[in-house]
C-alpha cells in the first residue's frame, strides 16, 4: 500500500513538471528563413558548364528544386540593351527566380590603356543605364591584366573526388602575351581609375552596383602584369577611388584565405562599410600565401564559413551569395553532359552540396545573430 502511494506521488510531481516546462522545442529560434532583409543564395545560369544549364524551364526548376531563387549569368557585349535584360529577368520571372546579377567586360582597350577606350567605356556607361532600367541590381566585373589560370591543376581529394589547385611556379616565367603586354602594378591602377571616374556616377544614377571580383588567383605578377586586385591593401585601395556604394567588391572567402588574410575580419571591414555588393562563397587549404593553395569542399579547408556567414547578418548585408566552385564527385564526371570549368571541378550534384552546406549556414547565422 505504501508503496502505491510513494508511486502515485512521484507520477503526479513528474505531470507537474512536464505542465510546468516549456513545450519541446520552445525557446528555441524555428527556421529563419531568405527574405528581403537577408542574405540569398544563388546560382549561376547561362552556358552548359554551370549549375543550371542554359536559360530553360528545365534550369530553373533545378535551381528552384534546390530552395535557390536567385540567378546571376555573363551579360552579352556590350552595349546592353534594356529591352534584352528585361526578356531575360521577365523569363526567370515567370519561373520564381530573380535575376540578381550580370557579369560585364568586353573592354579590352581599357584595362591596357590604349586608344579608343574612351568608346568602349561609353558602350559600359550605355549599358549600366539599360541594367537600371531593366530592374538589374549588380553588374560585377574583372579588371585582369592577365587571369594566371596556368598555374591551375586538378588534384585529388577525398575519396578520390576534385580538387582544384594552384601552383604559381608552373607559371611565374611563363612570358607576356602580344595581345597583352606588360601592365606594370601603377598602370593598372591609372587605368581602372580613369574607368571608375567615368562609370561610378552613372552606375549610381541608374541605381545599380558594380562589383569587382579580386584577382583570382591572386598571384604575385601574371605574365609579367601587375595585380591591382591581389592584395588585402588593393581591395581598400579599389573602393577609395571612388567613394560610393555602388563602388564595391565581390568578396570572396576563398581568395582571401589565399591571400593569408583572416576571411571574416576581411568580411567585417568591407560589410561594415556597405562595400560588398556580392559574395563568393568556398573553401580552400593554403600552403603558401598567394602562391600555391588548393580549393577544397565548402565543409572543409582554412576559411570559417560560419563565421563568414555570420559577419554577413550581423552587418545585414542583403544582397546575393554564390555558393561557388563545387568539387568534382563521381555523379558529375559520369553524367554524359557534364565538363568542368575548372581542373578538379564538379557539376549539378556538387553545387546541390554546396547550397546545401550554404543554406543551413544562412539559417544558423539568421538564428543565432
Amino acid at each position: 500500500m505504501k508503496s502505491d502511494v510513494s508511486r502515485r506521488k512521484v507520477l503526479k510531481g513528474s505531470g507537474a513538471a512536464l505542465l510546468a516546462a516549456p513545450a519541446a522545442g520552445a525557446g528555441i529560434p524555428g527556421p529563419r528563413m531568405e527574405g528581403p532583409g537577408t542574405p540569398k543564395i544563388c546560382l549561376e545560369m547561362g552556358s552548359g558548364g554551370v549549375a543550371a544549364g542554359a536559360f530553360t524551364d528545365a534550369g530553373i526548376r533545378r535551381l528552384r528544386q534546390l530552395g535557390v531563387n536567385y540567378a546571376l549569368t555573363v551579360g552579352p557585349p556590350i552595349p546592353w540593351r534594356e529591352a534584352d535584360i528585361r526578356a531575360r529577368i521577365d523569363q526567370l520571372k515567370a519561373g520564381g527566380i530573380t535575376l540578381y546579377n550580370m557579369m560585364i567586360g568586353g573592354y579590352p582597350k581599357t584595362l591596357y590603356g590604349r586608344p579608343g577606350r574612351d568608346e568602349e567605356i561609353d558602350k559600359v556607361r550605355q549599358s549600366l543605364r539599360a541594367a537600371g532600367k531593366a530592374g538589374l541590381a549588380v553588374v560585377e566585373h574583372n579588371f585582369y591584366a592577365h587571369r594566371a589560370v596556368e598555374g591551375y591543376y586538378g588534384a585529388k581529394g577525398r575519396a578520390g573526388s576534385g580538387y582544384t589547385g594552384f601552383d604559381y611556379e608552373r607559371m611565374k616565367n611563363l612570358p607576356p602575351l602580344e595581345q597583352e603586354g606588360v601592365h606594370s602594378l601603377e598602370e593598372m591602377w591609372a587605368n581602372i581609375t580613369y574607368f571608375l571616374k567615368a562609370v561610378i556616377p552613372v552606375a549610381e544614377e541608374a541605381g545599380v552596383r558594380m562589383a569587382l571580383h579580386p584577382n583570382d588567383p591572386p598571384a604575385p605578377v601574371s605574365r609579367g602584369s601587375g595585380q591591382i586586385m591581389g592584395t588585402l591593401a588593393g581591395w581598400k585601395k579599389l573602393i577609395g577611388i571612388v567613394n560610393s556604394p555602388a563602388n564595391g567588391i565581390t568578396f570572396d572567402c576563398g581568395v582571401t584565405r589565399e591571400m593569408g588574410e583572416d576571411p571574416v575580419e576581411v568580411c567585417r571591414y568591407f560589410a561594415s562599410r556597405d562595400r560588398i555588393n556580392h559574395v563568393h562563397f568556398r573553401n580552400v587549404r593554403v600552403e603558401k600565401p598567394y602562391e600555391k593553395y588548393e580549393e577544397v569542399f565548402i565543409d572543409e579547408g582554412q576559411v570559417d564559413m560560419f563565421g563568414v556567414m555570420k559577419e554577413l547578418v550581423r552587418n545585414k548585408y542583403t544582397r546575393t551569395i554564390y555558393p561557388e566552385h563545387p568539387r568534382a564527385i563521381d555523379y558529375d564526371l559520369e553524367h554524359p553532359a557534364f565538363h568542368t570549368v575548372y581542373p578538379g571541378g564538379g557539376g549539378y550534384a556538387a553545387y546541390a552540396f554546396n547550397v546545401g552546406y550554404a543554406k543551413a549556414m544562412q539559417q544558423a547565422a539568421l538564428a543565432s545573430v
